[in-house]
Parts: C-alpha cells; sequence; structure tokens
C-alpha cells in the first residue's frame, strides 16, 4: 500500500507518461471516458488542468504493466476497477495484482483470500512494493537523462524485461509499434515527452544482441 509517509508530488500529465510509460492519448482518454482520472483535475480543458499525484503514478504503472505490457483488455481492466472500487482510490496500489491468461486476479484484503485462480495456470506477480520504490528512482531521474539518450538497456522488473529506452520505461516494441502505423520521430515524442530523436533512432535500428543488461 502506498503510505502517507511516501513522496508527493505533483505531476503534469508530460510527466506522468514520461515517469509511467503510459502514452499522452492513453492518459487522456482514460481521463475522459472516467477509467483513470487524475487527483487533481478541476481545470479540465486549459493548459496544465491534469495534475497527478504520486500515487496517480504508481497506480499508472501498474496498468501500464497490465494494459501495455500484458496486454489484458481494457474492457476486463474497468471490470476490476469496479470490483475494486471499495477500495477508492488504492483501487490499484491497496494489493498485490496478478494475472492469470489474459485475466486480472487479486488476494482479497479483507478475506485474504486470491479470487479466481484456474488450476494449473501460471501466475504472474506484480509486486507493489517494488512498483513503488522504481516509481521513487524514476521521479529522482526525471530530469537526469542527459548522459543516457540514444541507450537501450534491459533491467529487472521494468517490462518485463524487454527492451526499453534508458531512463524511462518506454519499450523499444511501442517505439516501432507507433513508427509501422507511420507515426514520424516527433509524433512518437509527442506521445512520449522525455524522448529524443537519439532515442527514436535507437529504438528503430536495435539489434538485440547490442542491448545492455
Amino acid at each position: 500500500m502506498v503510505e502517507a509517509g511516501d513522496i508527493v508530488g505533483a505531476f503534469s500529465e508530460d510527466q506522468a507518461a514520461r515517469l509511467s510509460g503510459v502514452s499522452l492519448n492513453q492518459l487522456r482518454r482514460w481521463d475522459g471516458d472516467g477509467f483513470f482520472c487524475p487527483s487533481f483535475s478541476d481545470a479540465k480543458g486549459i493548459p496544465f488542468g491534469r495534475i497527478y499525484s504520486f500515487r496517480d503514478i504508481v497506480s499508472l504503472r501498474v496498468l501500464n504493466d497490465l494494459r501495455n505490457e500484458k496486454r489484458i483488455s481494457l474492457a476486463h481492466l474497468r471490470d476490476v476497477a469496479r470490483d475494486l472500487s471499495h477500495l477508492g482510490d488504492a483501487k490499484w496500489t491497496a494489493t498485490t495484482l496478478y494475472v492469470l491468461g489474459k485475466r486480472v486476479v487479486f488476494v482479497d484484503p479483507r478475506t485474504n483470500l486470491r479470487q479466481d485462480v484456474v488450476s494449473g495456470q501460471r501466475v504472474f506477480d506484480i509486486p507493489l512494493r517494488v512498483v513503488i520504490s522504481s516509481t521513487r528512482r524514476a521521479v529522482l531521474d526525471l530530469n537526469d537523462r542527459s548522459e543516457r539518450t540514444g541507450q537501450i538497456v534491459r533491467a529487472r522488473f521494468v517490462a518485463q524485461n524487454e527492451p526499453v529506452i534508458a531512463g524511462t520505461r518506454v519499450s523499444v516494441a511501442a517505439i516501432r509499434e507507433f513508427a509501422s502505423a507511420g507515426y514520424s520521430s516527433a509524433k512518437i515524442i509527442k506521445e512520449y515527452p522525455g524522448l529524443t530523436d537519439a532515442d527514436v533512432e535507437a529504438a528503430l535500428g536495435f539489434e538485440p544482441e547490442r542491448v545492455a543488461a
């Protein structure tokens, strides 16, 4: 659970995208349709109207893992959000979540029972403590990428050890998907603020055997 003693911060939607790996389009769609709204968004429709808290960033990193990395359907995530609604704003951070096939299961903190687990199938743990601690590190590193632009790395607990742009959670695969869809470098950077032309170029020219550990 995210405790009151954790980092307190207010982050713009650009920073939220950089810290979480969720694209700007996703952030805006999720806010617009009520799936995930920033904690401070009274001033919608004007610049800087969407302000995200530290808890929001942790939640978005969990959602990025579920939606963009493990490919859980948005429809199912909406059902999960409904089932966890009794946990309020902490629904994505109050308990460890698991992935079973293409479904999310969890240990209900009221009963301590894991629900919807099908015998014989592998359950993937999303370690919440790791998400929280890595979010802290990401906040500290937010403006410290000057010496790492254009680098691709792999790291435990980041995008399932898939290649990402150094200092971010933006996967090489995500950049390639946008490029395949006809997005220019400038448009990709607009989706993932904080990336540079060198980052996009590195992703498009990525060779697996050359990635850093």
